[in-house]
């Protein structure tokens, strides 16, 4: 590779060798939010295109940031709109959705809704439950990053 020790070259090749891998190497990036209330009771959602209970959030679009995916997400799907800095809790491969999706997770403790959160034909339904009542259907991954947060359970890299 010494066409890498010419910075000249290294320099017209990168765009090339990222377009090479954005082709080949397709990888989908997402943002969820454990949005925790006062009385420590977590907000989850119900999509309309697929099953079971998560953490809102979505995709990050070509452009955005996390932070500017996480902030669009939550307004859009729950009307929260954050009063102070999220702590990354991390990031997870999740393969069940792709080979190549990664989620990371953020954890929103100083927020506020405007309005209560209107469902619409992405977002069915909202609540709020205590971490010992979670909604049945609530999905595996949501439900172990719960008790990973919350009942120091070690920490796996999967969602």
């Amino acid at each position: 590779m010494m066409i890498f020790a010419d910075p000249a070259k290294r320099s017209r090749l990168t765009p090339l060798l990222h377009l090479y891998w954005r082709i080949t190497r397709g990888m989908t990036l997402g943002v969820r939010a454990c949005v925790v209330d006062q009385e420590d009771c977590i907000l989850l959602i119900r999509h309309s295109y697929t099953p079971g209970w998560h953490f809102p959030g979505g995709g990050v679009e070509v452009g955005q940031t996390l932070m500017d995916a996480l902030v669009t997400e939550l307004r859009e799907e729950a009307n929260v709109v954050m009063d102070g800095a999220p702590r990354l809790v991390g990031m997870y491969h999740n393969a069940l959705t792709a080979p190549r999706d990664h989620v990371a997770l953020y954890l929103v403790e100083a927020w506020h809704q405007p309005a209560p959160p209107v469902p619409n034909r992405e977002i069915v339904e909202h609540g709020f439950f205590a971490r010992t009542a979670l909604p049945e259907g609530t999905t595996r991954g949501t439900r172990e990053r719960i008790e990973e947060l919350f009942e120091a359970r070690p920490a796996s890299p999967i969602w």
